[in-house]
């Protein structure tokens, strides 16, 4: 049976990704803040599914919390097969607007976790021969608007280029890249998302479907869903800073 490591575990994505890895027979190492919110969620999946779960308290924002982490990804006792890399928020607000200290508290989140995570784990995978990554981007990260834009941009870029070093050793690397997701994440931005026309959202169970499928394709990017995969062709014919301004007009912040 293989092991499951997923960020950002209760909620949103991470949930859904937990859902599917469960029913699929997966057993699951669940990575968030909320401990006790982590109990009730494995205390449920346990009997249903009948798979293993692990509970292990993170603030990713926090180095030591982060190398707790990096030290469960890379213990050859107990190997993970796939790292989900989700765990993500954003600030809602422009980049002046913000204390350096929020920012540099995101980026941690959203980039120096991402980094160090896969890091680890690919170390390891690439000892056995196997595994898999997925790092949790956006389409967000392929305009110009802000600093969750310019992470997930990163995120993405940084993924295609691990996902060519480390195929060789049999590990895969993939950004996924969905749009506007129906998960509680808006909310707990506080982003209003109400003028948002149905026809640009995605169901989560639907977005992880295509990801774990897109991986098994060996893709390095997947970005769910003909209708985000046609905007993001068009976007990348126009210049970065047109692009930028018209989706900083259609939302401030960013879409996971």
């Amino acid at each position: 049976m293989t092991t499951a490591l997923v960020t950002g575990a209760t909620a949103g994505l991470g949930r859904a990704f937990v859902e599917r890895l469960a029913r699929d027979g997966h057993d699951l190492v669940l990575i968030a803040r909320d401990e006790g919110r982590m109990n009730e969620q494995a205390a449920d999946l346990r009997p249903r599914f009948d798979v293993d779960v692990e509970v292990l308290s993170a603030d990713l924002g926090d180095l030591d919390a982060c190398r707790r982490v990096e030290a469960r990804l890379a213990d050859g006792e107990r190997p993970i097969d796939l790292l989900v890399n989700n765990a993500g928020y954003s600030l809602n607000a422009p980049f002046l607007a913000n204390d350096v200290e929020a920012e540099q508290q995101f980026l941690d989140v959203m980039v120096r976790a991402v980094m160090r995570l896969t890091h680890a784990a690919a170390g390891a995978m690439a000892a056995r021969g196997r595994g898999g990554i997925i790092n949790v981007s956006s389409v967000a990260g392929f305009s110009a608007r802000g600093t969750y834009s310019a992470h997930k941009a990163w995120v993405t870029t940084f993924s295609q280029a691990i996902a060519q070093q480390v195929r060789a050793d049999g590990v895969q690397v993939m950004a996924l890249c969905p749009g506007y997701v129906h998960t509680e994440f808006h909310d707990r931005a506080g982003i209003d998302v109400t003028q948002l026309p149905e026809v640009l959202w995605l169901d989560a169970d639907d977005v992880v479907d295509a990801a774990l499928r897109d991986l098994r394709r060996g893709r390095d990017v997947s970005v769910p869903d003909a209708r985000y995969k046609t905007l993001v062709a068009l976007g990348r014919h126009l210049p970065l800073r047109v692009a930028g301004a018209l989706s900083t007009r259609a939302s401030q912040v960013g879409r996971r």
